[in-house]
């Protein structure tokens, strides 16, 4: 697990990283998002233990990283956005070096194959490193940050550069961490975030702006329980059933979308869930709903509304996933 409590950076009279508390749990994939100078990169080095917190602390797996620094940074594997590899080693002796100088105390050969296969990286074991495509040499930098079996992984821009399959298939990769690490994942691509993750939090001006599931951040940024609906019958009857539904206040007919049948969307009040009430009430009328979905917010409007806003916390309580 890791608990950042309070963390507060400085540099002169520049407050780079504003009272920032959170935590990622055992066996949680969290995306950690912000804009170009919010404070996110500033609070992912001080995690990782490149530089240090003005106030505030950051514990991993019960190791606080000022008090104990090496033993905090022995539970962290950490891929930066570069990979820090040899690019004239092999993929194997780059491995059994950073073994090494990681003091990992597990057997050696069978960690290292462990690990290669973990990342499928053992057809390419015996070539030189600057061979590799940029894919290979992700999943190298990868393999690197999963020697000693660390409970914490810490992965900035992992899929940068990468073509569409091998994103697909690091994104499988970080998946499969997610069910024996703690995963705190930094990235700009927002759909991979909402793809990968299963909680998300974003940082702006150097505050916490939102801490939340994926979906639920959407949901609680909407203004209000919309939907679009698609109805067969006739428009006047089923605008006069919607209308009549307790919570709706306002109902626009849409487009023709088949025979008899036609889109509606459905404006509620924003603590009001009318789904059920809608349905049941098109099914009274015998209009029958072919589609239904909710007008929420993606992910990328989420995130702007946040970030364009003045700082304030996004239903923190509203944590989905294993948070």
């Amino acid at each position: 697990m890791v608990e950042v409590k309070n963390l507060v950076k400085r540099y002169g009279d520049t407050l780079a990283v504003d009272d920032v508390s959170f935590t990622a749990e055992t066996g949680e994939i969290l995306g950690f998002l912000g804009p170009n100078g919010a404070g996110k990169s500033t609070t992912m080095n001080i995690i990782t233990g490149y530089i240090s917190s003005s106030s505030g602390t950051v514990t991993i797996d019960g190791c606080e990283i000022l008090d104990d620094p090496e033993g905090a940074k022995s539970k962290i594997g950490y891929l930066p956005e570069i990979p820090p590899l040899y690019i004239d080693m092999t993929v194997r002796k780059y491995l059994e070096f950073m073994f090494s100088l990681k003091r990992v105390t597990l057997p050696k050969r069978e960690h290292i194959d462990e690990v290669c296969a973990v990342t499928k990286i053992k057809d390419v074991q015996n070539r030189i490193i600057k061979h590799l495509s940029k894919g290979y040499r992700q999943r190298v930098g990868l393999a690197q940050a999963l020697l000693g079996n660390p409970p914490v992984i810490i992965l900035d821009e992992p899929t940068v550069g990468l073509d569409p399959k091998q994103i697909i298939e690091m994104r499988n990769l970080i998946k499969g961490l997610g069910k024996k690490h703690t995963v705190i994942l930094s990235s700009h691509v927002l759909s991979e975030v909402q793809a990968i993750c299963d909680r998300v939090i974003i940082i702006n001006r150097g505050k916490l702006v939102a801490d939340s599931s994926t979906s639920s951040l959407s949901q609680n940024l909407s203004r209000s329980n919309d939907m679009t609906l698609r109805v067969v019958g006739a428009p006047t009857s089923v605008l006069s059933a919607l209308r009549a539904v307790e919570g709706v206040y306002k109902v626009d007919k849409g487009q023709k979308t088949g025979d008899n049948c036609c889109e509606y969307h459905v404006y509620s009040e924003r603590d009001k869930d009318t789904s059920k009430a809608i349905f049941y009430a098109m099914a009274k009328n015998n209009t029958p709903i072919v589609m239904m979905r909710g007008n929420e917010l993606s992910l990328e409007e989420a995130f702007l509304r946040v970030t364009k806003s003045e700082p304030h916390i996004a239903d923190k309580s509203e944590r989905g996933g294993k948070g």
